[in-house]
């Protein structure tokens, strides 16, 4: 052979290598994980499709902020699920004067819906024992008590708790727990201080990251100016954190938010949920000669608040795909009072099919309560489909489990078909649309079922592509198992 066809055919073969070796790395590992809509990381393609977002149902009161510790100033509520308890840590305070001191509250509940205040008797308030406070050391340490069950492989039993606090402009400030009752600061330093902190910071345990991951509050200007905003650290111990990056939004207009609340979404811990509070400081909703009358600071008569939805998978981007509200403030005057309308941090699952988000109402308030909100189990985006329909298609993944579960609801007049397709687009043999068996109704967890079966056990580990056609339906997550 001459050497112009060695050449050439070795060129080819180089070639082919580096076109295998480019898509081998495009190849999405699932594994058995379950993917939600929240952003288009799986999404290659829409046609006649949309991405949804869905709003959460108001279910009314879930209790009042009515204790004398309490009050119209309770706010950054955090949400915990320990077993098979859901417990509650909230700001206690009654008011903003000089002097008034914030303490750190507790509730419990066995199922999201009836919420106890137990009786403590760590600390005395206003001369008694016979409160629901679990942390009173100083006022400076409750002002943003944010909570956390470490989930962390290993951790040692007396800090199975953890909580940072962020003294404004200072630092955060570490605490710990055995049971989430008993709290002690954990070193008498701050163990981080790039930030300002006036706001419900939080910190979490990531699984898909293998370290401790903090979301706070930073400002685009110096000092307090500009633009409230966030910024994220990490850490390996919880004591030692990584210098801050300030989150990046998109090609989006920048926007004051006041919280941030984000965790790991509980079915797809590798998704970080950001609930958060998006704050107008010079657009009042009322007249200043009915806010006077609800509040009787004027500080907190102006401006307006409402919740957005936002999500990220680690590291310095979020997705804000959705623009519009999450949540809108409510129909009454009393629900669009300045710094009103804080989503808490965390979830609880419901009755097997429902979410119950938690959001802070009449702040600033004599009636000043939580309300709860419902939404279907990883209702939070849908692709969604009209009457006409549209099809999916999946960038190409690999996958574990015998099983494709999927998350949907249709119309009567509606359906979705699923097809596994190779890396060239072709469908596999006994897995095209044709095959696949008409789903329609509305489930959480239904398996999808071809001609010959449900099994997809002989796929597992091969790179494929899902297409999937619906029309009047939505299509909330799916998983193989």
């Amino acid at each position: 052979m001459s050497s112009l066809k060695c050449t050439l055919l070795t060129s080819v073969v180089l070639s082919l290598f580096v076109t295998v070796l480019i898509a081998e790395e495009s190849v999405i590992n699932l594994g058995n994980r379950r993917e939600l809509f929240v952003d288009k990381f799986i999404i290659e393609s829409l046609d006649g499709l949309k991405l949804r977002l869905h709003e959460p149902l108001r279910e009314g009161p879930a209790f009042a902020f009515d204790k004398p510790w309490e009050g119209r100033f309770s706010a950054y509520p955090t949400i915990i699920k320990d077993g098979d308890l859901y417990r509650m840590y909230y700001r206690g305070l009654p008011d903003v004067e000089e002097g008034t001191v914030a303490v750190t509250c507790y509730a419990e509940s066995k199922d999201g819906i009836v919420w106890t205040k137990p009786n403590l008797g760590i600390y005395e308030i206003n001369g008694t024992k016979d409160n629901n406070v679990v942390l009173a050391l100083h006022d400076k340490y409750s002002r943003s008590f944010s909570p956390m069950l470490d989930t962390r492989p290993g951790v040692p039993a007396e800090r199975r708790f953890k909580a940072i606090t962020g003294v404004e402009g200072k630092g955060l400030a570490a605490f710990i727990s055995p049971d989430g009752i008993h709290w002690k600061m954990w070193q008498k330093e701050f163990i981080f201080t790039q930030g300002l902190f006036d706001s419900h910071n939080v910190a979490f345990w990531s699984a898909s990251e293998g370290q401790y991951v903090c979301y706070f509050r930073t400002w685009t200007g110096e000092g307090f100016n500009g633009f409230r905003t966030i910024s994220r650290t990490t850490s390996k111990d919880f004591l030692n954190w990584t210098d801050p990056v300030a989150m990046d939004f998109g090609d989006t207009p920048m926007e004051h938010l006041y919280t941030n609340g984000t965790q790991p979404y509980f079915r797809a811990p590798h998704i970080y949920l950001a609930l958060a509070k998006r704050f107008f400081p010079k657009k009042a909703a009322l007249d200043e000669s009915v806010s006077s009358g609800l509040v009787d600071n004027p500080k907190y008569a102006i401006a307006s608040s409402d919740s957005i939805f936002m999500s990220t998978r680690g590291g310095k981007v979020y997705d804000r795909s959705f623009m519009e509200a999450f949540i809108r403030p409510g129909d009454t005057t009393l629900d669009w009072v300045a710094r009103d309308n804080t989503p808490a941090l965390g979830l609880a699952e419901g009755d097997g099919r429902r979410l119950y988000i938690y959001r802070m109402s009449h702040y600033a308030q004599p009636s000043a309560h939580l309300d709860r909100y419902s939404l279907r189990l990883d209702g939070f985006v849908s692709v969604n489909a009209s009457y006409e329909g549209g099809e999916l298609l999946s960038k190409s993944f690999r996958f574990s489990g015998g099983e494709l579960e999927i998350n949907y609801e249709s119309s009567a007049a509606g359906e979705l078909r699923v097809e596994l397709l190779d890396l060239n687009g072709d469908p596999i043999l006994g897995y095209g649309l044709d095959d696949c068996l008409p789903i329609f109704g509305n489930e959480i967890e239904r398996v999808v079922k071809w001609k010959d079966g449900s099994d997809v056990s002989a796929l597992a580990g091969k790179a494929v592509k899902l297409r999937i056609a619906l029309n009047d339906a939505d299509l909330y997550s799916f998983r193989f198992r």
